[in-house]
Formats: structure tokens, sequence, C-alpha cells
């Protein structure tokens, strides 16, 4: 279950949603931090179907640093005409507008979408559900090291109750919070956040269960399970980390059958989509101190309302969608683009297939 994604983009100044995206460039000018671990794990696309090479058009606003990705692998980047055969779409927010330029352009054969999570196309992708249309590539997996690291530390902080703590206006006449070594941590999502969450924890001696709609073993997690043992699971969990996809299957994957059933040391972590948790559930659990704490990047409805009770909770620490910012992310975007231009152009290879049945 892939995870969560970023823009592309930096917001406007009158949005604090990162789901609503302005076409506005990026200038990166700082090295590289950080890495894509699926680069160069690239796939053929599903039954052998290859997009046919061709002029590629960057919309709905080109912008100079995705454009000189495009051109890095190879690719002609002209106006959108009849001989467009290739899109990098860089807006979640005029994602109907893509839909009509498709229906319009039967020829382009590849799409690339900015986000690891496609949940803001979910009026596009079930239209090629059936296979019919474009290839669908997202950024899925490339920002996993900035998310996975955002992840760890709003697990630390809850544990050790920073939020509360750094409320208080006086000093404190008890010392609290928790260890983070030795604990047991559950992982809901089994893609490349998840994967690198894993890594980063190890140096805890964590126990860690990965919950994943399919089965098989997760590399470095102490035990897999499915979605339907989720239950079994959360009574012995320290920390929930959720890095899930958001899709009609994961809404309120974590209600209030599932917060009763955690222990009140637990600490909840949502770095994925805020649909995955039932927000007045989570309300009501930390209101009643039936759980240590949440740390949520992401919230439903996003951005919050001003005066929604979460705000004033003092152990729950929100942190606005910034687990990747546009500086960390458009590096990461750029390096996606060039790789699978090159494929596009070259072995018909791809990293981050979309599956539009599925919806990630």
């Amino acid at each position: 279950m892939p995870n969560a994604a970023p823009d592309p983009c930096p917001a406007p100044a009158a949005s604090a949603s990162r789901t609503t995206v302005p076409d506005a460039p990026v200038v990166v000018d700082a090295p590289a931090q950080h890495r894509d671990p699926l680069a160069g794990s690239s796939e053929a696309p599903p039954s052998g179907r290859r997009p046919e090479p061709g002029p590629i058009a960057v919309l709905p606003r080109p912008t100079a640093l995705f454009v000189s990705a495009a051109i890095a692998g190879g690719g002609e980047v002209a106006e959108l005409t009849g001989r467009t055969r290739a899109l990098i779409w860089l807006s979640e927010q005029r994602a109907d507008e893509l839909a009509e330029l498709l229906e319009a352009h039967p020829g382009i054969g590849w799409v690339q979408l900015p986000w690891a999570g496609v949940d803001g196309f979910a009026s596009v992708l079930p239209r090629y559900a059936d296979g019919s249309g474009p290839l669908f590539t997202s950024a899925k997996g490339a920002y996993s090291e900035p998310v996975a690291e955002h992840a760890v530390a709003l697990l630390h902080a809850v544990m050790r109750e920073l939020a509360p703590k750094a409320r208080a206006a006086r000093w404190a006449p008890v010392r609290a919070g928790s260890s983070l070594y030795g604990r047991h941590v559950v992982i809901v999502g089994a893609g490349g956040i998840a994967a690198e969450i894993i890594r980063l924890l190890a140096p805890w001696r964590v126990r860690i269960t990965v919950v994943r709609r399919a089965s098989g073993a997760v590399p470095g997690a102490d035990r897999t399970v499915t979605v339907d043992a989720l239950h079994e699971v959360l009574p012995d969990a320290d920390g929930v980390i959720l890095a899930a996809a958001s899709t009609p299957g994961t809404r309120h994957l974590i209600g209030a059958a599932e917060l009763a059933l955690l222990p009140e040391r637990a600490a909840l972590v949502n770095i994925a989509r805020g649909a995955l948790v039932d927000t007045d559930a989570l309300v009501q659990a930390l209101r009643e101190k039936r759980i240590l704490g949440a740390g949520l990047d992401v919230t439903d409805p996003e951005p919050l309302p001003d005066d929604h009770p979460l705000w004033s909770e003092p152990r729950c620490l929100i942190t606005s969608h910034s687990a990747d910012t546009p500086e960390m992310t458009a590096p990461l975007l750029a390096q996606r683009i060039t790789e699978n231009v090159r494929g596009f152009l070259g072995d018909g290879r791809f990293v981050g297939i979309v599956d539009p049945a599925a919806g990630y």
C-alpha cells in the first residue's frame, strides 16, 4: 500500500493544504539531500503495453525544473498538439482538466503524475480501469526519505510527550515521556515509506509489525499480517504509523473500534492521508485519554478548520502536511521524470506504474 505524496510546487499563501497545487515554478539551488530508493527499478507496463514514443507536453504550466528534467532524459518538450505522445502533469487541482485533455488527445500514451499518492485523480483513473487509455506513472516511492524521517520524528514527539510540554507555561511537576527503545511499532502500509521507516527505526531495536493488503513478508519487519488481522496486533502496539494509500477500502481504517483496541500507552502517527483516520473518533479518544497522543501531518478535513478541537487538544501534534516540502520533493520528482522519459524513449520500462483499477 503506497503512501503519501507531496506537491512539486509550493502552496499559495491563501492555502494551508497541499491538496491544492498552484502552477508555480520551483527553483532548487541546494545539492540533492535525498535519494529515490526506487531509482533504477523500472518495470515493463502491464500486458507488455508500451506507449508510442513522441513529443512530450509539460502542463498545465511548464516549469523550468521539470522541463529541464524531461530534456535531460532525451525528451522533445513541445506544445500540446496531435503529435503529443506523453504528458507530464503538475497539478492535482486541475484533475478535471486533465480528463478533458486526455479525451481530446487519444494519442497520449503516457502520463506522469506529480505525487506518490494518486487519490487526487480519483475522477480520472477509474475511466481507464479496464487497461485502456494511457499508461500512468506517479512519484510513488520517490519521497520516502523525507516522509519517513517526519514519521519517526512525530513518533518520538508523541512518545516523549513533547506537545503538552511545549504548550506548558511553567515547569512540569512530574517528568513524563516514554522511550522508543525495544517497543512494538505497527506500520500500516508496505510501500516505499514503510520500507524507509523500517530502516530508520533499526537503531532503537523495536519490534515491527507491518499490516498490508497483500500477503508476503516485508524485509526488516518481525511480522507481516494482512489488513484483516489489524485488530489482532493493535492491543500490543506502542506506536502505530499510518503509511498506506487512500482508497475507498482504507477510509477510516482507524476508527472508534480500532482506537478502542489500542492501549493507553499507544502513539498514533499519520503521514499518509487524513481519510485513513475517523477524526471524530480520534478527538473522542484523545479527550478521554484512551491513547497517549497523536502526531498528524495529514487530517480529514484538510486543511483543518481553525476552530477544530484537535488544535486545542494538548496531546495532539499537527504539522500541516509538511512531511515533504517542495524544496525536498522537487529534485526527486525531476529525477523520476528524467528516468521515466528515458524509459519512454528507450526500453519501454517505467518507475512508479499506477494501477488505475486499484487507485495506486
